[in-house]
């Protein structure tokens, strides 16, 4: 029942529309036009003021026609760069960009699939639970539109985001994460006349990093030191530098215990660089990025997500990711949301890719999902 024609040419139209984060509002009105035409009472949240974008998140409603608990569905509507023009080529079934920028997949997909599930639905006048359609902004500058989303206008608590490649796959575990700013602070000195006079900041976070174990440092855990920026001039002593890190992990305590030895590390290598009237300052701040993700195995988003698989003759696997996605987010509200593939390849690439047959197939789920919860039975 998918029209794959029209899921394909509303992929490629959405591809189109320029979309980088903060800059989403081009591609949202196509979609409420689209949802609207539907019949779907569609809203936004405030979320682009506090985002410094303009655009908010986009929410759908359909009622459904069966008395049964909501879900929704999601996925985010801005892309990487570069992003601007991009120019779609369908070939063999497989959807590129030109070469000159990424293709958009992540994740106009998602809404191509989610947008052709609802058309079916209704086309065929098939049963379907209350659906409510959640398409957020600046997903790719740290999930800000899942942040400051407005969940008072949200009534469902599980649902699924499609956001991930394996169509075959659901998302049930994903780590937690802090970001870490580091400040050092020491004293400026001509490099070649009076080096002594001067605290080298540049060394001090030298020291700190020579120091930390950076990253993969076990099967749940991570730590990156990702920038670092400092210094004037060769021939002066820098007395500042910042640094960007980062630590996750599926295990929270694990997180805390990696986030408390980067601390101690540049606190210590500071201390090691006082001297009578010379003090080098480190100023800290540690940012809970997003919460983990962690699925129980037997709640209803995986059994209903599996019994919809099987009927399509597919054993769906849960999988455990490195990365964050707006379900942490989600997870921290205490919204269950199984992160579904689409089929995207090498995204945030110029090679990126899809092919239509994979994104057939997250849609035949995604409707066969909606049709087991009408139905009720997940025996």
């Amino acid at each position: 029942m998918i029209n794959s024609q029209r899921m394909a040419q509303r992929f490629k139209t959405l591809c189109e529309i320029d979309s980088l984060s903060r800059h989403e509002r081009d591609v949202a009105l196509e979609i409420e036009k689209i949802l609207t035409a539907m019949g779907a009472k569609v809203c936004y949240d405030s979320a682009k003021e506090k985002v410094g974008g303009n655009c908010s998140n986009l929410i759908a409603k359909f009622k459904g026609t069966v008395n049964s608990n909501p879900l929704f569905l999601s996925g985010h509507m801005d892309t990487v760069g570069p992003g601007e023009g991009i120019k779609v080529q369908f070939r063999d079934g497989v959807f590129r960009s030109n070469g000159t920028t990424i293709l958009g997949s992540d994740d106009k997909s998602a809404i191509a699939i989610i947008l052709e599930v609802m058309e079916v639905i209704l086309e065929n006048k098939i049963d379907y639970p209350p659906v409510e359609i959640i398409f957020t902004v600046c997903e790719e500058v740290g999930l800000l539109g899942a942040k400051h989303f407005d969940y008072s206008l949200m009534d469902s608590k599980f649902g699924y985001i499609l956001d991930s490649t394996d169509t075959e796959g659901i998302v049930t575990r994903a780590p937690a994460a802090n970001k870490i700013t580091i400040k050092i602070y020491g004293k400026a000195a001509h490099a070649g006349a009076a080096p002594e006079k001067g605290i080298n900041a540049i060394q001090i976070a030298s020291r700190a990093i020579s120091k930390l174990q950076l990253g993969r440092l076990d099967e749940e855990t991570t730590c990156n030191i990702g920038t670092i920026k400092g210094g004037v001039a060769t021939n002066i002593v820098p007395e500042f530098v910042e640094i960007h890190g980062e630590a996750r992990s599926h295990n929270i305590e694990k997180l805390k215990s990696v986030t408390r030895n980067m601390i101690n590390a540049f606190y210590a290598a500071a201390d090691e660089f006082k001297t009578d009237g010379m003090n080098p300052r480190i100023e800290i701040l540690v940012d809970d990025d997003f919460p983990q993700t962690l699925i129980p195995e037997d709640h209803m988003v995986i059994r209903l997500a599996r019994k919809a698989a099987l009927n399509l003759g597919v054993t769906l696997t849960g999988r455990t990711i490195g990365g964050g996605a707006d379900a942490n987010v989600f997870f921290g509200k205490g919204i269950m949301a199984g992160v579904l593939g689409t089929g995207m390849t090498d995204v945030h690439t110029l090679n990126e890719s899809i092919h239509i047959r994979d994104m057939e197939n997250s849609a035949k789920l995604v409707m066969e999902i909606l049709k087991v919860h009408a139905a009720g039975d997940l025996s």
